[in-house]
């Protein structure tokens, strides 16, 4: 007998392009949401998009609240609940990069009301994604959320952020070549689900990336275009598959083992661009067309280059399995040895 059944949460608008800034109040009133917005931003946000986004609400007729956060911490995610209650909020908005994003993901969640994304770079994929990652002390943590209820992506804002944020996110997004292989490991030697459809998406959005890594260029709005349209992808996927599984591998362990050995030492999307080359190595594939898209939008590709010492990539690389219960190309582990022989061909260190 046939049980399976599956429920997938998914953006119902989202709204990508020149200027689409001045069009929140009319996303958002689409979805039939009812209270009062809340506007969770950080400084810099504030500053480009959030005051906008506040006095348009206040323009429509709407009596919007505002609550500011510094860093992206599970006190923060309190500090948003708290406001939210004391506002009476009906939903939250998040108007920034990664910190303001996750943190109004993750408050609404716990509140049950709903959340759109205005992102103002396009750093990662958690713009779209239902997952949202929070540090805590050596380790980060990676939670599972409902996805934005709409998602507003002005590329005119986007194209104006500083570069290595919208390079950090290109790399995120390559690093789903690896993710998937990874997945598809996992399926078949430990009977993981798997989703061909999220797999083939997920795959899609890195390629878009890897065959237009040559047109990617600083203050390109064209540029902007691409990126958050493959971070969008990126982000459905996931939705799709229930699962952080289409764009998260091997590559991102190492990068999470990075964060709890030296925090704060390089983007998380630059660590995973540079974990990607590795783990293509090891999966056998294309790791010299990884590392040249890499290189050629201006992402890191060595250890030198995120600010981290040889020893410290070999140590990661043996000890990232130990992260989470993720069956990866690293398997029960690297020695030392494989470690060392895959970090120099791939000339990461």
């Amino acid at each position: 007998m046939f049980d399976k059944s599956t429920w997938i949460r998914l953006p119902r608008n989202v709204v990508v392009g020149h200027g689409v800034l001045d069009r929140t109040v009319e996303a958002v009133s689409e979805l039939h949401l009812h209270g009062r917005p809340l506007v969770v931003t950080s400084p810099t946000p504030r500053e480009v998009a959030a005051d906008r986004v506040a006095a348009d609400f206040e323009a429509a007729g709407e009596d919007p609240a505002l609550v500011e956060i510094e860093t992206a911490s599970f006190e923060a995610v309190q500090r948003v609940i708290e406001v939210a209650r004391e506002a009476e909020a009906g939903y939250l908005v998040g108007v920034g990069g990664g910190k303001a994003i996750d943190v109004a993901k993750m408050a609404s969640h716990d509140l049950e009301t709903g959340f759109v994304s205005v992102p103002t770079a396009a750093s990662h994929d958690g713009i779209v994604s239902g997952r949202g990652s929070v540090p805590e002390g050596d380790t980060r943590h990676s939670v599972a959320a409902a996805p934005p209820l709409a998602v507003v992506a002005d590329t005119e804002i986007l194209a104006d952020a500083p570069w290595r944020l919208t390079t950090a996110g290109c790399a995120d997004i390559i690093s789903n070549y690896t993710a998937v292989e990874d997945w598809r490991l996992a399926n078949r030697l430990q009977n993981v689900e798997y989703s061909h459809y999220a797999a083939a998406l997920a795959e899609m959005t890195a390629e878009m990336l890897v065959d237009n890594a040559d047109s990617i260029k600083q203050g390109l709005e064209e540029s902007a275009w691409v990126v958050v349209k493959a971070l969008v992808s990126s982000g459905v996927a996931m939705s799709i598959a229930d699962s952080s599984r289409p764009a998260s591998g091997a590559e991102h362990l190492f990068s999470h083992q990075l964060d709890r050995m030296v925090p704060d030492a390089a983007l998380h999307g630059h660590q995973v661009g540079v974990g990607t080359i590795i783990a293509e190595y090891l999966h056998g594939g294309n790791w010299e067309g990884v590392r040249g898209a890499l290189a050629t939008i201006g992402a890191p590709t060595t250890a030198a280059e995120l600010g981290v010492d040889d020893d410290t990539v070999i140590e990661a690389l043996t000890s990232a399995h130990e992260i989470r219960d993720r069956y990866t190309i690293l398997g029960n582990g690297m020695n030392e040895a494989a470690a060392v022989e895959a970090a120099e061909t791939t000339g990461v260190i």
